[in-house]
């Protein structure tokens, strides 16, 4: 990264990231959840200011895990979109940009483990 954006900004992004990272990884670990793997996204507003961008630690951008479930060299249920793309996996559907529908019952479950997670994670 610092090789394509240059030393200084490169910093700026690592530094900002981990920061981020620690605190919320923190709060979570807290709470009994494990951030398994997340994704932060950063721009330059028009003043060139390094910003935050688009969503952060939520479960589309990051996979969460039942810290009280975890084995090592397990890959626990998790409480993001896996569900949803297991089941289309499941039924041939993974890759396909032709549906248009999700049954209500994969909508329900999906809505149901994102709650779960900010149960866990903002109960304190």
């Amino acid at each position: 990264m610092k090789d394509d954006l240059g030393e200084e900004l490169g910093t700026k992004i690592e530094k900002a990231a981990l920061a981020i990272y620690k605190k919320c990884y923190e709060h979570a670990k807290a709470n009994g959840i494990i951030i398994a793997d997340t994704k932060f996204e950063f721009g330059l507003d028009e003043n060139g200011e390094l910003v935050l961008g688009d969503e952060v630690l939520t479960p589309d951008s990051s996979r969460f895990w039942d810290a009280s479930k975890y084995e090592v060299g397990g890959s626990p249920a998790s409480y993001d979109k896996q569900f949803i793309r297991d089941w289309l996996k499941d039924n041939g559907l993974a890759g396909d940009s032709s549906i248009k529908e999700i049954p209500a019952e994969v909508v329900e479950k999906t809505a149901a483990i994102y709650k779960e997670c900010q149960t866990k994670i903002c109960h304190k």
